[in-house]
C-alpha cells in the first residue's frame, strides 16, 4: 500500500480510472440485460475487494464488454436470480484454479484464439448495440440481428441515433486534444455531452433506470442454486471462468509491459479474481474480469501502487449512493455508442492482416473463431478454435519424411520425424509406390513418435508385401 510518496499520485489516478469506469460499468450492465446499478456494484468489488490483493498492483478489475454476450444469454436462459448463482460458482472455480496453480497456463492458450474470441465478442456487441442506438428491440439471436441491419434506417428513433453517433464522435475527436485535457476520459465527455443535449433539449428518448444500488443487491437463495443440476448452466460457469480468467491474465501481461513496477503474479491474482467474482455471486452481480481500457488509465494517470484501484471502487460506491439521479438522465443510446466503439476496438483488423502475411493458418483459427462465436455462441465458438488451434498445432508437428537409400541392390527406406495418424495416408503412399520385385529394409530408428495407427498399418503393410525367396522384407 501506498506511503506518503505515493498516495498524492495513487489519488489522482483513482479519480481518473472511477470517471473511466462509471459509464462503463452502466453500459455494460444494460447491455447484459441486468440492472445498471448491478455494474456499478460490480466496480465496487472489484475495487474495494479484488483491489486488496497482491497479484497485479496497477490493473483494474470490474464487468467488462467481453462477457456482455455471455451473461446475456445466461439471464435469458436461467432468469436474473440464477445469475449470482452463476457467478458465485465461476469464482469458486477460478479460486480453485489459483490454488492449484493454473494461471501460467493460461498463457499458454493460442494468440490466434484470444484475438479471435474479442472479435466474436465485437461482432455480437455491435450487432445488438446497433439497435439499441436506434431504441429498436433486437432479435433474440446474433444472425437475426446481422440479417435485419438493413431496416434498422426505417425504424430508428433518429434523436437516439443522433445522440449515440455523438456520442462516438465525441470520443474519438477527444483523442485528438492536449494531453492535459484527456485526462478526462473520452467516454465520459461523450455520454456527458449526450445527457446534457438530451436533457436541455428535452428530447423523447429512453433513458437509464435507476431503482438504487442497495435495492438492486439481491443475494441468491438456497433454491436459486437448483440450476447448477443443469448442463447447459454448468457449461455456463465453465464459460465465465475459463474467459474472464483468460481476459484477466493476457491484460496483465499487457499492463506489465506498460510500467516498470512489479510484475504480475498470475496464480495471485486468478485467486484474487476468484473471490471478487464469488463476493459478486453472493450480492447478485455481474461478473468481473480485469479490464485492459480501465487499467491502462490507471498507468497513464501514473498510479503507482494498488491503494489506487481501491480508491477507485470508493468513488463509484459514492456516486451511486449520492447521485443515482443523475444516471436516470443518461440516454441508452449513449451507453450504446460507448459499447460500439468498444466493440469496434475488439475487432483486430490489424493482428488479422499481420497474421495472413505470416502464419496464415493462425489467421484461419482467427476467423474461424469468431465466425463460430458469431453463428453459435460465445462458448461453443471458442471451443472450436481451440479444437482447431490443437489440430492445426497436431498437423504442423506431424512431420514425416521418407528417404530412399539403396544398398548392396537392397532398398533401405528410412523413415523420421513424427508418424501419427494425421500423415498415414502420406506414409502409405510413399510405401506402396515402392517397385516390386525388390526386397526392401524399412528403417524406423529415426523415428521420433510412432502411434497405434501407423504401428498397425506398418505391420498390415509387411504382410501384404510378398518377400522374394529367400530374402525377406524387414521392418
Amino acid at each position: 500500500m501506498p506511503g506518503a510518496g505515493t498516495f498524492r499520485d495513487d489519488f489522482g489516478a483513482s479519480v481518473v480510472v472511477a470517471l473511466v469506469a462509471l459509464p462503463l460499468c452502466v453500459g455494460v450492465a444494460v447491455a447484459s440485460g441486468v440492472p445498471a446499478e448491478l455494474g456499478i456494484v460490480t466496480g465496487v468489488v472489484g475495487g474495494l475487494v479484488t483491489g486488496w490483493f497482491r497479484g497485479s498492483a496497477l490493473q483494474v478489475s470490474g464487468p467488462a464488454a467481453g462477457l456482455t454476450v455471455l451473461v446475456y444469454e445466461a439471464v435469458q436462459a436461467y432468469g436474473l436470480p440464477a445469475l449470482g448463482v452463476l457467478v458465485l460458482a465461476a469464482g469458486v472455480v477460478q479460486l480453485g484454479m489459483g490454488m492449484l496453480r493454473l494461471g501460467r497456463w493460461f498463457r499458454a492458450i493460442s494468440v490466434a484464439v484470444v484475438h479471435g474470441m474479442l472479435a466474436g465478442i465485437g461482432l455480437v456487441l455491435i450487432s445488438g448495440q446497433l439497435y439499441a442506438l436506434g431504441g429498436v428491440e433486437a432479435p433474440g439471436q446474433t444472425l437475426a440481428k446481422l440479417r435485419g441491419v438493413h431496416e434498422l434506417g426505417t425504424q430508428a428513433d433518429l434523436a437516439a441515433v443522433l445522440l449515440g453517433v455523438g456520442t462516438i464522435a465525441a470520443m474519438v475527436a477527444w483523442r485528438r486534444m492536449p494531453a492535459r485535457l484527456r485526462i478526462v476520459p473520452g467516454a465520459l465527455i461523450g455520454v456527458a455531452a449526450a445527457t446534457a443535449a438530451a436533457v436541455l433539449l428535452r428530447l423523447p428518448v429512453e433513458k437509464v433506470r435507476v431503482t438504487g444500488v442497495l435495492a438492486a443487491v439481491s443475494p441468491p437463495g438456497w433454491g436459486d442454486f437448483e440450476v447448477l443440476a443443469s448442463v447447459g448452466a454448468a457449461g455456463t460457469v465453465v464459460a465465465l471462468a475459463l474467459i474472464a480468467s483468460a481476459e484477466t491474465l493476457f491484460s496483465a501481461a499487457a499492463v506489465d509491459r506498460m510500467h516498470d513496477g512489479p510484475r504480475t503474479e498470475y496464480d495471485k491474482e486468478l485467486i484474487a479474481q476468484g473471490v471478487g467474482n464469488s463476493m459478486c455471486g453472493l450480492l447478485g452481480a455481474l461478473p468481473m474480469t480485469a479490464v485492459i481500457v480501465r487499467s491502462a488509465a490507471n498507468v497513464e494517470a501514473g498510479a503507482r501502487t494498488r491503494a489506487a484501484r481501491v480508491l477507485h471502487g470508493g468513488w463509484l460506491l459514492l456516486f451511486a449512493v449520492a447521485f443515482p439521479q443523475l444516471l436516470e438522465s443518461v440516454p441508452l443510446a449513449a451507453l450504446a455508442g460507448v459499447l460500439l466503439h468498444a466493440g469496434w476496438k475488439l475487432l483486430p483488423a490489424r493482428a488479422v492482416a499481420a497474421l495472413w502475411r505470416t502464419h496464415r493458418g493462425e489467421a484461419v483459427v482467427l476467423v474461424v473463431t469468431a465466425s463460430a462465436i458469431v453463428v453459435t455462441n460465445l462458448f461453443e465458438g471458442v471451443l472450436i478454435g481451440l479444437g482447431l488451434a490443437v489440430a492445426k498445432a497436431a498437423w504442423e508437428t506431424s512431420h514425416v519424411h521418407i528417404e530412399e537409400v539403396w544398398e548392396d541392390e537392397e532398398l533401405c527406406v528410412q523413415v523420421l520425424g513424427n508418424a501419427s495418424f494425421l500423415r498415414l495416408p502420406k506414409l502409405l503412399d510413399a510405401l506402396e509406390a515402392l517397385p516390386h520385385g525388390q526386397p526392401v529394409r524399412l528403417d524406423l530408428s529415426g523415428l521420433r513418435h510412432l502411434d497405434h495407427a501407423c504401428l498397425t498399418a506398418l505391420e498390415g503393410w509387411e504382410r501384404t508385401r510378398a518377400p522374394l525367396p529367400g530374402r525377406e522384407g524387414v521392418i
